[in-house]
């Protein structure tokens, strides 16, 4: 009997840190999903950096990064060549050592193969307090789709 109620116990104890969340980890993302109104959408995502808008950053000359978390595999094929590039797999970003590798005086593009994984990795930085982030809407792939003669006139 008192061997069945241990069991029972230990059981609903697991069975309750199941049910179980960090709500200050919650807390981080109301606050951050919180400012995607149906009205900010509608405009469009203030985290987001078009192709076109990346065009327009380096016309300018604007001082930004670009955080690419691709594998090694993926960026021993297609790689970045801008100067301000920092190479972090996406399954590395937030190590402490990585995380002070990306500065948060000036913007930082997240950029992946599709965009998908950039969401992702954005989203969790915006979370730990870096509100410089911003997605690479499409990734190297539609960017590749844009390049060529559309971007002769703007790296000089």
């Amino acid at each position: 009997m008192k061997r069945g109620l241990l069991v029972a116990g230990a059981l609903l104890g697991f069975v309750g840190a199941g049910f179980s969340y960090d709500a200050e980890l919650a807390q981080k993302m109301d606050a951050l999903f919180s400012q995607l109104s149906p009205e900010v959408i509608k405009k469009g995502y203030p985290i987001q950096v078009t192709i076109d808008q990346l065009f327009e950053m380096i016309k300018k000359k604007e001082d930004f990064v670009i955080l690419d978390i691709r594998t090694p595999q993926e960026q021993s094929i297609v790689g970045s060549t801008w100067k301000n590039t920092l190479n972090i797999p996406m399954h590395e970003v937030f190590k402490p050592e990585n995380l002070s590798k990306i500065p948060k005086d000036k913007k930082v593009v997240v950029v992946c193969h599709s965009g998908e994984r950039a969401w992702a990795v954005v989203t969790g930085l915006r979370a730990a307090g870096f509100n410089n982030v911003y997605h690479f809407k499409g990734g190297i792939k539609e960017l590749a789709d844009k390049v060529g003669r559309n971007v002769v006139d703007i790296v000089k």
